[in-house]
C-alpha cells in the first residue's frame, strides 16, 4: 500500500474513531454502523481523485459531491431524481430534516432517541468532518491541522454528554489522531528512502523487529502524551480533574462556578421557555375533575443526584399495561378520586416522555409507546414522539390530610436508601440549612412544610427566570446566599436539603395548571413549564410540595388555616387552594432519559417484554452493514483471490488461448512473490526474473525448477516463432506460490493475504481506464478555430 493510500485509510479511522464519542448521546449505535460505509466510500473516491491524478481543489470538489449524493441516497431517495441525484426538493426536504434535528435536539435530554433529524445531523455532520481530516491529511499533506476538526468533533460530545464523555471516548478519540499523525510521519520519512539507525530488512518483508527507529520512537512519545493527557488532569485539584472529570462543566449558560443550578438538557431550555415572548400552546387539556389548579402534568421525575445535577436514573422498561398497578406506598385508607383527562399535543410539539396527571391508573394512546414502573411513565419507542398526538389518561386525584403525612411511619430501608443519598462533594452549608430552617419540627412533615414557606414566603427569596442554569459543586449554596432564581433552583435546593434530612426526595418535571378557555377546555403553555419537588410519605406515596414563589399551587395539606401559625390543620384534606392557573415553571421541553431509581437500576432502558420491537428491516439493515464494514477490509484479499483463479483457471485450447494462459500465469508468479515483498522488475529478462525470484525467495531444487519451467514457458510465448503449448504451467505456479510462502516470515506472509501489493493492479487499471476515457473525451470536443487578425 502507497503511503498517501495508507494515509487515507488512516484518515477515515480518526474519524470514526473521533465520532464514538458521540455514541452517549443518543440511543442505540445503529447510526455509527451507517456511518462507517458511507466514510469508507468518500475516502475511497478521494483516493481515486489523487490517483487520476486532479487538482486538490477538484478533489475536494469531487468528495464534496460525493458526500452531498451519499446524504441524498441515505436520507432523501424518494425526493431525488433517480433515487440520487438531489433536485430542489431535495434540498428543501434536507432542510426540513435538520430544522426537526436541531428542534429535537433542543428538546430531548440525553440519551436522546434516534429521529431522523438527529441522525441526520450526526451522519452529515461527521461526514463533513471526514472531509475536512481528509482534505488537511491527505490532499494538502499536512496532519497536523487535520487535528482541529476532530478536536471540534469531540468537543461537541463533551459540550453536550452530561459531564463529558467517557475516558474511553477520548482514548480512542485521541488514538485515532495520533495514528494519523504517525503515518504521515512514517511517509515523509519514506520519501528520503532508508531511515537512518534502522537495521537492515530481511528479504521477503520487514521482521517484526524491523521497525525503523523513528516509527518507534513516534509510538513511544504518543503513548506518553496520551498517558500524560489522562492521568496529569486527574492529579492536579487546580485544574477540576480536567478534561475527563466525571462532574465536567455542567450544560447550563453559566460561568460553571457559582450561584446556578445545573440541570439536565431539557431543563436548560426551560428559562429561555418561560422568557420567550412567543407563548405557544403545547397542549390542549379536558378533564372531569371540578378543580383545574391541581391539574399537574408530570414528564418524568429526577432521582438521581450527584451533588451537582438532577437527572432521571436508567430503568427497565415494559409493554403498556392496561390498568397501571397502584402507586407505590399509597395505602387503601387515604382519599382518593378518579379523574379522566383528554389531552391533544400540538403538532410541532414533540415529546418522548408522555405528559400526564400523576399518579395515572389507565392510558389509551396510539403508537409505539412503553412503561416505566417505577416512575409510572411512558416512553416513546423507536424515535415515537407525542407530536399531535390525542390520548385519553385515567389518573387518581390523591387528597391525603396533614394528620396522616404528619403520622406516616418510616419508609422501606430500600426506598430511603436510594432516595436520601447525598454526595459528599455538597457543601455542608446546605444541611446546615436546612436543619436550621426546621429546627423545633416533629417529624419530617413539618420539615418539608417549614422548608416550603422558607423559600416560598418566609426566606426572602425572588422569583427571577433571567438567572442562567449553570453547574458546579457550590451551585446550591450560591443560590441560597443569592436566593434568586426560578423553580429548578427551588425545587432542586428544596428537594436536596430534604435529603439531608433523611426525608426521601426527588424532582419533578412537567407543567403547571395552564389556563382555562370559554370552551371548558385548559390551554398550556411554553410558560406553564414547570419543576417541583416530591417528598415520599409511607402511606400517601410521592407527593407534591411547591416552594417556587409566585408560581405553581401550594397544595391545601400545607396550608395554615389558623391566623399568626405556620402549622397546617391536621385534618386539612388535599383540596386544592387557588384556581388560579399558573404560569411558569420548569421543565424543559423534554426529558428522555429515563425516570426514578430503581430497585435494581439497568444501564440503560431495556425492554422486557410486551411492545413493540426492532422490525425485520432493521435486521436486514444492521446485517447489510455489518457486511460492508467486513467487505471493506476484506476487499483487497477478495479480489486477489477472484484474479488468482482466472488467471490459473481454464483457457481456451487453442494456441492463442494457450499463450494468454503462459502469459497469465507467469504475471501470477511475479505477482505472488510482490505480495511477499519481491518487488517485480520489468528490466530483466524472464530468465533473469526467475533467477532473482529464486534467489529472494529461498526456494529449493524442485520449485526452482518449478520457477524456470515457467520462465522456459513465456520464453517460448514471447520469442519462439511458433510457440508449442506448456502443459502444467498452472501446477507449477501453485508449486512457487506455496514455497514462497512457506519460506516468509509469518508477519508477511498474513500481510501477502490480507493486504496484497499486488492489489495496487486494480487501482492502475482504474487510472488507466480513466485516461482513456479522458483521452477519448478531449479527442471527441470540437476544435475551434481561432480567427485570424484580418478576420477580426
Amino acid at each position: 500500500m502507497s503511503g498517501r493510500a495508507r494515509l487515507a485509510l488512516c484518515a477515515a479511522a480518526a474519524t470514526l474513531m473521533a465520532s464514538c464519542a458521540l455514541l452517549p448521546l443518543v440511543n442505540g449505535p445503529s447510526w455509527l454502523l451507517e456511518l462507517v460505509p458511507l466514510v469508507v466510500v468518500q475516502s475511497g473516491v478521494g483516493a481515486a481523485a489523487r490517483r487520476v491524478p486532479l487538482g486538490r481543489p477538484l478533489t475536494v470538489l469531487v468528495q464534496a459531491v460525493a458526500t452531498l449524493l451519499l446524504l441524498t441516497l441515505v436520507f432523501a431517495r424518494g425526493h431525488a431524481i433517480a433515487g440520487v441525484i438531489p433536485g430542489p426538493d431535495t434540498f428543501s426536504y434536507l432542510a426540513e430534516l435538520l430544522r426537526q434535528g436541531a428542534q429535537d435536539v433542543s428538546q430531548y435530554a440525553i440519551p436522546a432517541p434516534l429521529t431522523d433529524g438527529i441522525r441526520l445531523m450526526l451522519i452529515g455532520g461527521v461526514l463533513l468532518i471526514g472531509l475536512l481530516v481528509d482534505t488537511l491529511a491527505v490532499t494538502f499533506r499536512s496532519a497536523a491541522p487535520a487535528g482541529l476538526p476532530l478536536l471540534a468533533l469531540y468537543s461537541v460530545a463533551a459540550g453536550l454528554s452530561q459531564g463529558g464523555p467517557d475516558w474511553l471516548w477520548f482514548l480512542v478519540a485521541a488514538g485515532g489522531y495520533l495514528m494519523l499523525l504517525l503515518a504521515e510521519g512514517r511517509d515523509r520519512l519514506a520519501q528520503w528512502g532508508r531511515v537512518f539507525g534502522a537495521p537492515p530488512r530481511a528479504q521477503g518483508g520487514a521482521p517484526d523487529g524491523g521497525t525503523v527507529a523513528p516509527v518507534r520512537t513516534g509510538r513511544r512519545i504518543g503513548a506518553v502524551a496520551l498517558g500524560v493527557a489522562l492521568l496529569v488532569p486527574l492529579v492536579l485539584p487546580a485544574m477540576q480533574g480536567g478534561l475527563l472529570a466525571a462532574d465536567g462543566a455542567g450544560v447550563g449558560a453559566g460561568p460553571g462556578r457559582g450561584g446556578t443550578i445545573s440541570a439536565v438538557n431539557p431543563l436548560v431550555s426551560l428559562r429561555d421557555s418561560l422568557n420567550t415572548t412567543d407563548d405557544r400552546t403545547v397542549l390542549s387539556v379536558r378533564t372531569s375533575s371540578p378543580d383545574l389548579s391541581d391539574l399537574y402534568l408530570r414528564i418524568v421525575s429526577l432521582d438521581d443526584f450527584d451533588g451537582t445535577t438532577w437527572k432521571p436514573a436508567q430503568r427497565h422498561i415494559v409493554g403498556v399495561p392496561n390498568t397501571f398497578p397502584a402507586p407505590s406506598g399509597l395505602s387503601p385508607d387515604v382519599r382518593r378520586d378518579t379523574v379522566r383527562t383528554t389531552v391533544k399535543a400540538a403538532d410541532w410539539y414533540a415529546q418522548d416522555w408522555l405528559p400526564m396527571p400523576y399518579p395515572p391508573s389507565k392510558v389509551r394512546i396510539g403508537g409505539s409507546w412503553r412503561y416505566e414502573p417505577v416512575g409510572m411513565t411512558l416512553v416513546g419507542d423507536h424515535g415515537q414522539t407525542t407530536r399531535g398526538k390525542t390520548y385519553q389518561v385515567t389518573s387518581l386525584d390523591v387528597r391525603p390530610t396533614a394528620g396522616e403525612l404528619a403520622t406516616a411511619p418510616e419508609p422501606p430501608a430500600a426506598l430511603r436508601r436510594a432516595y436520601t443519598e447525598v454526595p459528599g462533594t455538597l457543601p455542608k452549608v446546605v444541611a446546615r440549612t436546612a436543619r436550621e430552617v426546621t429546627a423545633g419540627a416533629k417529624n419530617h412533615y413539618e420539615e418539608a412544610v417549614r422548608l416550603q414557606d422558607w423559600f416560598s414566603t418566609d426566606g426572602g427569596f425572588q422569583y427571577d427566570t433571567q438567572v442562567a442554569v449553570g453547574s458546579g459543586p457550590d451551585a446550591i449554596a450560591n443560590f441560597l446566599k443569592k436566593k434568586q432564581g426560578f423553580c429548578v433552583h427551588f425545587s432542586f435546593a428544596m428537594a436536596a436539603m430534604a435529603r439531608t434530612l433523611g426525608i426521601p426526595a426527588r424532582v419533578a418535571v412537567g407543567f403547571a395548571p395552564g389556563t382555562p378557555q370559554a370552551d371548558g377546555s385548559v390551554a398550556v403553555s411554553l410558560k406553564d413549564a414547570h419543576a417541583w419537588p416530591e417528598l415520599y410519605f409511607q402511606g400517601v406515596g410521592w407527593t407534591r410540595f411547591e416552594p417556587t414563589p409566585t408560581r405553581g399551587v401550594v397544595p391545601s395539606y400545607t396550608q395554615s388555616v389558623a391566623p399568626g401559625t405556620s402549622q397546617p390543620d391536621q385534618s386539612l384534606p388535599s383540596k386544592n387552594g387557588s384556581s388560579k392557573p399558573s404560569a411558569a415553571p420548569s421543565a424543559g421541553a423534554d426529558c428522555a432519559s429515563g425516570p426514578a431509581a430503581c430497585d435494581t437500576p439497568s444501564t440503560a432502558a431495556v425492554p422486557a417484554g410486551g411492545g413493540s420491537g426492532p422490525g425485520p428491516w432493521w435486521f436486514a439493515l444492521t446485517a447489510l452493514a455489518v457486511l460492508v464494514v467486513l467487505a471493506v477490509p476484506l476487499s483487497p484479499l477478495l479480489w486477489r483471490t477472484r484474479v488468482r483463479s482466472v488467471r490459473l483457471g481454464g483457457h481456451a485450447r487453442t494456441d492463442a488461448g494457450a499463450a494468454a494462459h503462459t502469459l497469465a500465469a507467469w504475471q501470477e508468479l511475479t505477482d505472488s512473490a510482490w505480495d511477499l515483498g519481491i518487488l517485480p522488475d520489468e528490466s530483466l529478462t524472464p530468465r533473469g526474473a526467475a533467477d532473482r525470484i529464486i534467489r529472494l525467495g529461498r526456494l529449493d531444487g524442485p520449485a526452482g525448477a518449478a520457477v524456470h519451467r515457467v520462465a522456459g514457458a513465456l520464453e517460448q510465448v514471447l520469442y519462439a516463432p511458433r510457440p508449442h503449448p506448456a502443459p502444467g504451467v498452472a501446477d507449477d505456479v501453485r508449486q512457487v506460490t506455496a514455497a514462497l510462502y512457506g519460506t516468509a516470515p509469518r508477519k508477511a506472509r498474513l500481510r501477502a493475504r490480507l493486504l496484497p501489493r499486488s492489489a495496487l493492479r486494480a487501482l492502475w487499471a482504474v487510472s488507466a481506464r480513466w485516461s482513456t476515457l479522458r483521452a477519448r473525451a478531449t479527442a471527441a470536443r470540437p476544435s475551434i478555430r481561432r480567427p485570424r487578425p484580418s478576420e477580426r
